[in-house]
């Protein structure tokens, strides 16, 4: 048995909870701060070490989620970073998901990194592996390793946390 119910009979106020946006040009995000980045990104770390565990030996495709959260959890640490140094939020959206130049900035602004993580992060970007990870299962096993781009993540993370941390 299936009951109707008219939609003019369900009282719905959406929660207060929700803030309106402050003005009709608002971007999310636009008012991050490096510490609620740096907080964003250790939680996409998190994530990204307990997905690893969940795929499996030679089924590409299950590493997707881990690739994911690894290269958005170093774009948060980069993005972090640069706002902590005094980059305005919207060069750094302008970005997009750009790892090569993002890095390179935070590199000029100070952040140490060694030569093998630039050119791994040039390589993520130059192979679209963000937009792979979420699209293209076909060219899944020809990314970079996944000891690699778990290498990249912990020297991003512990760099960028460090540096701030003595900021």
């Amino acid at each position: 048995m299936v009951i109707r119910v008219p939609l003019s009979a369900i009282d719905f106020e959406p929660p207060a909870a929700i803030p309106p946006p402050t003005t009709s040009n608002s971007y999310p995000g636009s008012s991050a701060t490096p510490a609620g980045l740096l907080l964003l990104a250790g939680e996409y770390r998190q994530a990204a070490g307990l997905l690893m565990g969940n795929g499996r030996k030679g089924v590409a495709a299950s590493y997707a989620p881990f690739r994911l959260n690894a290269i958005h959890a170093i774009e948060l640490y980069l993005s972090a970073f640069l706002l902590s140094v005094g980059e305005p939020p919207e060069a750094i959206r302008a970005l997009g998901h750009d790892l090569a130049t993002r890095s390179e900035r935070a590199v000029l602004r100070g952040l140490v990194l060694r030569q093998r993580t630039i050119l791994h992060m040039r390589s993520l970007s130059g192979a679209r592996e963000y937009l792979v990870s979420r699209y293209a299962v076909e060219l899944l096993s020809s990314m970079s390793q996944l000891n690699q781009l778990s290498a990249t993540l912990e020297e991003v993370a512990s760099k960028v946390t460090r540096r701030m941390q003595r900021a």
